[in-house]
């Protein structure tokens, strides 16, 4: 294995890695690299690409299929190598959780809709929905002033 190191503080930072296979080696050192050390965004994946999402521009996080995706202002889903826990804890105070399963960007949620059930979704600036729970509605009303 060959390791270099090149310091030059007028370029951007990048780490590169060529391997012959992934290991858990590699994915931890992953993680490392990606760690959200550059506050305020957050390591999405899709498909064949990973990109560093701005939390700000993040609308909501979900988890379906046991996996969780940040819905991204250009109205892809990226999946998030985190549970929603650990966002919760890294996430600024923007974040609201609506139901079990879903967190979301409260600057990003465009309007309140009162189902005829009683049941309230809140619904974001891209058109995407999400059911909020009793439990949750309660902080939201505190929160929204509703």
């Amino acid at each position: 294995m060959i390791f270099r190191l090149n310091l030059n503080p007028k370029c951007e930072e990048e780490v590169i890695a060529n391997v012959h296979e992934r290991t858990p080696l590699i994915d931890e050192i992953e993680r490392l690299v990606t760690q959200d050390q550059v506050s305020g965004q957050i390591t999405g994946y899709l498909e064949d690409e990973i990109r560093l999402l701005e939390t700000d521009k993040i609308e909501c996080f979900f988890v379906e299929d046991e996996k969780t995706y940040a819905l991204y202002s250009d109205k892809k889903k990226y999946v998030v190598r985190k549970r929603l826990y650990e966002l919760e804890d890294m996430l600024p105070s923007d974040f609201v959780k609506l139901n079990k399963s879903a967190i979301a960007n409260a600057k990003k949620i465009a309007r309140f809709k009162v189902l005829l059930s009683g049941a309230v979704d809140a619904e974001f600036v891209s058109g995407y929905t999400e059911c909020i729970s009793r439990r949750c509605f309660a902080e939201i009303r505190r929160r929204f002033g509703l």
